[in-house]
Order: structure tokens, then sequence, then C-alpha cells
């Protein structure tokens, strides 16, 4: 029988080399692309670095309230592979979207998983830090499918937009006046392979950071036994997070973003900021179009998401924020209805 230490708030065995086994609540925190790479910037390592130090001092300090895994987004990055990806097209095959995905989760994994180690150290404390390669299982029936309307990549002249589509068949729309850019369908994410080896690596103590740019998107192939086929689309980080962080059975989802808080009216005189909302008002604020499709709409769908399927608490702000929000001095907290 394990030997506890009890106190009148909690029962807590001990750990195997000494000391106590504290029970954290568990927290899936994403973060947004533009966290590591800053869109009005070159791109450069540098720049990413220095953004990512930045954002992984931010994170650390939520150890000891949560075991966590740290999911990311990856627009900026991929968008560049994408660039790379038709540039060298004459000297080297380009790869296909997912194969690109998976390429931005290394590149952004390496680089948050070297600068969360960098910052224990800093405290003197180990911790594990490992990086999961992650899939998210879309069905090849999603409408999406059919109609493409995800923007990635560099904007292009007509003129190249119809060789781009008569050379790969890719579909693109003019994104501002006379530009275009390549649209890719963003279906909706059902689930994540590795759930399980995520779970256990954060009941193992471990930090994880997962489900990098929302997941490599995959369907499975019923005339092949079930088996496993990457798909050209990207799926939304955000609502890749709500499904992991219900996978996982964690308590919190935490979305950091470039904003302190969400707000009506955004970027107005009206403008004004929200400290709490219930599912019912985060509904009503999106029927009337306070959140954009491209901005904080798939946020607000994440957070109902996961509230609906048995989450307790969602907070959306930024990474300088975090701790103020965790105390309820800042962010938007969202919250199932009484």
């Amino acid at each position: 029988m394990d030997d506890y230490l009890v106190f009148p708030w909690v029962c807590t065995p001990l750990h195997p080399r000494g000391g106590i086994i504290v029970t954290l609540k568990r927290a899936v925190i994403a973060v947004g692309g533009n966290a590591i790479l800053d869109s009005s910037k070159r791109g450069t390592a540098e720049e990413q670095w220095k953004n990512v130090r930045h954002t992984a001092a931010q994170l650390i300090v939520l150890r000891d309230r949560y075991e966590m895994v740290i999911t990311h987004g990856n627009g900026p990055q991929v968008g560049n592979i994408l660039i790379r990806n038709e540039a060298g097209g004459h000297r080297v095959p380009e790869m296909p979207l997912d194969v690109c995905v998976a390429q931005s989760q290394g590149e952004i994994g390496f680089m948050l998983q070297n600068a969360l180690i960098n910052e224990l150290k800093l405290m003197n404390e180990y911790k594990p830090v490992v990086t999961i390669i992650t899939q998210v299982v879309v069905d090849s029936s999603d409408p999406a499918f059919d109609n493409p309307t995800k923007f990635i990549g560099p904007t292009y002249s007509t003129e190249k937009a119809i060789a781009l589509t008569q050379k790969h068949g890719w579909v693109l729309k003019e994104y501002s006046s006379e530009k275009f850019r390549r649209v890719v369908p963003s279906p909706i994410p059902l689930k994540i392979p590795e759930r399980h080896s995520i779970r256990k690596l954060m009941e193992d103590d471990m930090l994880v950071v997962a489900v990098g740019g929302g997941g490599i998107p995959i369907v499975e192939d019923t005339e092949a036994g079930g088996m496993y086929i990457g798909v050209e689309a990207v799926v939304d980080k955000d609502l890749a997070s709500a499904v992991l962080a219900t996978e996982i059975e964690a308590e919190a989802l935490i979305m950091l973003t470039y904003v302190d808080a969400v707000a009506l009216e955004f970027g107005t005189p009206q403008q004004k900021f929200i400290d709490t909302m219930t599912i019912t008002q985060a509904n009503t604020y999106m029927d009337q179009g306070h959140f954009p499709t491209g901005s904080m709409k798939p946020k607000i769908k994440a957070a109902i998401q996961f509230l609906e399927n048995g989450g307790k608490t969602v907070i959306i702000t930024s990474p300088d924020k975090i701790l103020d929000a965790l105390e309820g001095k800042a962010g938007t907290r969202v919250v199932a209805d009484l």
C-alpha cells in the first residue's frame, strides 16, 4: 500500500525518489504562430529565437500549476516553407502540404523544446521536455474539401496564378486587388492518434510540445483497411487543441494570442474588452459578427467545443498577461452556462 501524507485539502502519495507528488491540474496551452514569428519581421532564425525564448519564459512559470502540453500555430513558418518549396522546385522535388506541416512541427518544436529546457536550467531545475510529431484525423467527406478557403503561402500576379493552377491544379483566389493566393481545405479535426502517448508523457512528469500547426491532416482510407494517409489541407490549431484537451481530459484550455483579451467592436472607438462570457453569450456575439473568421472566431469556437465536452476553464489572453489572467486580473475567461 502506498504511503500517504494527509492534509485537510489533499491526499498525496510520497514520490519514490523522496518528497511529495503534487497532483496538478492538466492544461493545454495553445500558442499562436505569430508569437514565434512576428509577421512584421523578415522571419530570420535570430528573430524567431528571440520571440520563442520570450514565449518560453512566460510559459515555464506555469509548470507548478499544471501538467502542460503546449500546442502552437505555424502559419508564417509553413508559408515560408512553401516559398522555399517553390523556389527550389527546379532542383529538388517539391513536398506536399502535409509534409510541409510536419517540417514546421519539427522546426518550431525544436525551438520551443530548446528554449523551455534552457529556462528550466536558469532555475536550476530539471524536467524532461519532449516534442511529438502529431497527426490529426479529419473526415475525407468534410465539405471543406469541396470549398477550400484557407489562404496559405505568398501572393501571385494573375498571370502567375493561372500558371500555378495549370501546373499543380491548385485553387487560387483573389486576396487583394489583382493579387492571388493559394487556398486549401481546412477540415474539422476529429481525433489525435498520438493522444495516448501525449497523456502518458504528461503523467510521467514531462512537458510536451504537440499538435503543431493544428496537426498533420490525415484521413482513414477505408479501402485500405483504415490506413492513415496524409492530405493537402491545414487544420485550425485552436480547434485541434480543443480536441486534444478533451481527449486527455484537461481541465483548462489556455489560448495565447496577440491581444490581451477578447473584445467587442474590436478596433473601433466602441471597443469593449470582455472579462467573462458564457457559452450562450459567446454564441450570441459570434452570430452578431464580433469575431472575424481569420482572427478570434476559431478561438471562440474552440472554447465552446471544449466546454461543451466537459472542460472546466478557457482563458484567452496574451503571453505577457498569462499570470494575471489566471488570477482573474486580465484576459477573457469563457465558462459554461450556469
